[in-house]
């Protein structure tokens, strides 16, 4: 049976995560006692201590998500020292703690990587005003056709950027063409339209500034080729070059994230267990409408880790 670790993205924190494997794992509290040399702040009152609205916010959410993810990840292997995912993949800033799980950047490397990609979208999303909205219950073909002509007519942005499962598509772009989208899709049968409180449209065109930022910052990043297969849910397949790595994760904020095809993908490569490490359990729900028959387990928690261990054990 072949295993993908998958790590959540933005949106999945919440105040208190990471709580119990730091108290009860000692490998998880080295990467909380780490990150928080490397950065000078304490990212246990982030994550243990900080009020919702302030842990929301973009600066805050992904380096917090970052250590909380990647603690889990080493709480895993301090439990089950010869474990070795088939593949490991992220959702958009989940590919942080997934590259730092495969071996392509150390924990301080993803930190300095992930704060410097927070600070990028938080600054262009108020330069340029942004939104997100979340279709359910169309198809993504569906969605494209009313963006493009949404697009064609308003000359603004507005296109399909996080392709989550079936019948559940992000659109992002300017405010203005994601309220006139919005209308247009439920018009086109939309079971419902959730409006999603982000800063800006992240995944979007309008986030190319932030995108450029990112890939001239990565020309002196330390890019190590993975010791576990990197999944890009951003490429739909496994990248092992890390000069391509570099490109893509330069470009990963201005492009949509294909998770759907991605989980689809893995599937059709032998994967019939998808282990969610970090906080919630928003990945599980998505894979087990992509593929119902998959097998989803997380490391979020005591329990859940317990019971991860167990099934590894079984399988081994």
């Amino acid at each position: 049976m072949a295993i993908a670790v998958v790590f959540p993205g933005q949106g999945s924190q919440r105040p208190g995560m990471g709580r119990e494997l730091y108290e009860r794992s000692a490998a998880a509290r080295r990467v909380f006692d780490i990150a928080s040399e490397f950065s000078g702040r304490s990212f246990t009152k982030l994550c243990f201590e900080t009020d919702e609205e302030t842990l929301k916010r973009t600066e805050n959410a992904q380096p917090a998500l970052l250590v909380v993810c990647y603690a889990a990840w080493e709480a895993l292997r301090e439990a089950v020292p010869d474990f070795a995912p088939d593949f490991v993949a992220g959702h958009s800033v989940g590919e942080y703690p997934a590259l730092a799980a495969s071996g392509v950047w150390t924990l301080e490397e993803s930190l300095r990587w992930v704060e410097q990609r927070a600070s990028a979208m938080h600054v262009l999303a108020y330069q340029v005003p942004g939104t997100m909205a979340a279709v359910l219950g169309l198809t993504g073909d569906q969605v494209e056709a009313v963006c493009r002509q949404v697009q064609q007519e308003t000359g603004e942005v507005v296109v399909p950027t996080n392709y989550n499962a079936p019948h559940q598509i992000v659109i992002s772009g300017t405010v203005n063409a994601v309220q006139v989208a919005a209308q247009r899709l439920q018009e086109a049968g939309a079971r419902r339209i959730v409006p999603l409180m982000v800063a800006g449209a992240f995944h979007s065109p309008l986030m190319q500034p932030a995108a450029d930022l990112m890939t001239e910052a990565y020309r002196e990043a330390n890019f190590q080729k993975p010791v576990y297969p990197f999944f890009s849910t951003i490429e739909v397949r496994v990248l092992t070059d890390p000069d391509e790595i570099r490109q893509v994760m330069g470009q990963q904020i201005a492009r949509p994230v294909r998770w759907q095809q991605s989980v689809e993908a893995m599937h059709a490569q032998g994967v019939d267990a998808f282990i969610e490490l970090g906080v919630g359990d928003v990945l599980s729900g998505l894979i087990k409408r992509i593929v119902p028959t998959a097998r989803t387990l997380r490391v979020v928690d005591s329990k859940t880790l317990d019971e991860t261990v167990a099934f590894l054990r079984g399988v081994a």
